[in-house]
């Protein structure tokens, strides 16, 4: 039997944003200014030494809060967000990420209503303040989003894993054929083995250590970065190394990245990114309060409250030819048979490179009156097309339907735009 595919599972893309920075905490990659402290006296460390340090962290239960803020630039929206798509969340507060509504329907109305969704929800992240809380315990993992008068919750093991929303009174269950995605990871790390020891026959010597690697990573981000071990400071109450990284790029428009690094766990609990010539940060994630004790197992249970709207969901699982299939046409620039999404195109390299998505990447339902209002009270018209700029971030719409992106400011959008380079 086909699983029911509900208006819950188009909803399924507006937890995107959500879900993104509270997140990359899990995988070590968080971007709060941190509590400087005179007394924190840790031992001192190389950039080399605090990098392998947190790389070989072992931390695999713990429990948060984590709070994100961003002050990118934008002019204030609070009375635009929460009204394109019937949203619960706002700008402000503990709130945002509207959850939007929509019953479903197939009818472009539907459609046009998720976009509007979709547009409201990326605001709010780009202009609020939103807090989550985390748990961890080896495979077990929940992130929960915590919105005004309501929650949404991501649950994830290894058997499936559940993504609710109290507000929607809607579920997600995903699931996976476990069997079949053991075979595949079997058959990758056979492929890696053989694909390893072939290198090694051809360059006659064993292939670089984990430490000679993350050398070479090092000497060549130093052309590009300046990378430095900062002040020792405090976070969530506990003593932090701090990383700083500044662009050597005279191009973009990021500042400083500053990354704070557990000393007792490697584990990162803090970052912030500046904008160039700024003093505050425009976009922040850290720890408010963690534990690194596991969390009571009750907090990973999950059945679906009375009433709530489930989406089954079976997420298929390629084999590894069919991976190497797709990798091999991406990388020719071949047309498929199927609707995955087109390639973007990368244009330079480094801190300035812009991101190009072809016309009708970003959807094709279009947008209605009050989207369109909303976007033209965040954009700039230009010869071309229309310009989002942040004091991170700007974002190039052309009048034919591409939208370019980078770290850049717009003279450089508009010259990736025409000339493709």
């Amino acid at each position: 039997m086909r699983p029911r595919d509900t208006g819950a599972s188009r909803r399924l893309s507006r937890w995107i944003p959500a879900i993104a920075a509270p997140i990359a905490i899990g995988v070590g990659v968080v971007l709060v200014p941190m509590q400087a402290n005179a007394a924190v006296d840790l031992p001192d460390l190389t950039p080399a030494e605090l990098l392998e340090f947190a790389a070989s962290s072992e931390v695999d239960a713990l429990s948060g809060t984590v709070e994100q803020t961003s002050e990118l630039g934008l002019p204030d929206l609070s009375g635009l967000t929460g009204t394109m798509g019937g949203g619960t969340g706002g700008s402000g507060g503990s709130g945002g990420f509207g959850s939007g509504g929509g019953d479903g329907d197939s009818d472009g109305g539907g459609a046009a209503e998720a976009s509007a969704t979709d547009l409201d929800d990326l605001i709010s992240l780009a202009t609020g303040t939103h807090t989550a809380r985390v748990y961890l315990d080896g495979s077990n993992a929940r992130l929960q989003v915590l919105d005004r008068l309501a929650e949404r919750d991501v649950y994830v093991s290894d058997d499936d894993a559940w993504i609710y929303d109290s507000a929607e009174k809607a579920a997600t269950h995903l699931t996976v054929d476990q069997a079949a995605l053991d075979a595949l990871k079997a058959e990758a790390e056979a492929r890696d083995e053989e694909a390893r020891a072939r290198l090694e026959a051809e360059l006659g010597a064993p292939l670089p250590t984990p430490e000679e690697v993350l050398d070479q990573a090092l000497a060549r981000l130093d052309e590009t970065t300046e990378v430095s071990v900062g002040t020792d400071a405090r976070v969530a109450g506990r003593e932090v190394y701090e990383l700083v990284l500044v662009p050597r790029d005279a191009d973009t428009l990021v500042g400083e990245i500053s990354v704070a690094i557990d000393g007792d766990t490697g584990v990162a609990l803090a970052a912030s990114v500046t904008a160039r010539g700024a003093d505050e940060a425009a976009f922040s994630v850290a720890f408010t309060d963690v534990s690194f004790e596991a969390p009571d197992a009750s907090v990973f249970a999950f059945t679906p409250p009375e009433g709530t709207e489930v989406t089954e969901h079976a997420v298929p699982v390629p084999t590894v030819a069919e991976l190497e299939q797709w990798t091999a046409e991406a990388e020719a620039g071949e047309e498929t048979g199927d609707e995955r999404m087109p390639q973007p195109i990368v244009h330079g390299e480094g801190w300035s490179s812009v991101v190009e998505l072809p016309a009708g990447a970003v959807g094709a339902a279009g947008l209605d009156g009050e989207t369109s209002a909303m976007l033209d009270t965040l954009t700039e018209r230009v010869d071309g097309g229309r310009i989002l700029s942040t004091s991170l971030v700007t974002v190039l719409i052309t009048d034919d339907g591409r939208v370019l992106a980078g770290a850049v400011s717009a003279d450089r959008l508009l010259d990736a735009a025409a000339s493709g380079r």
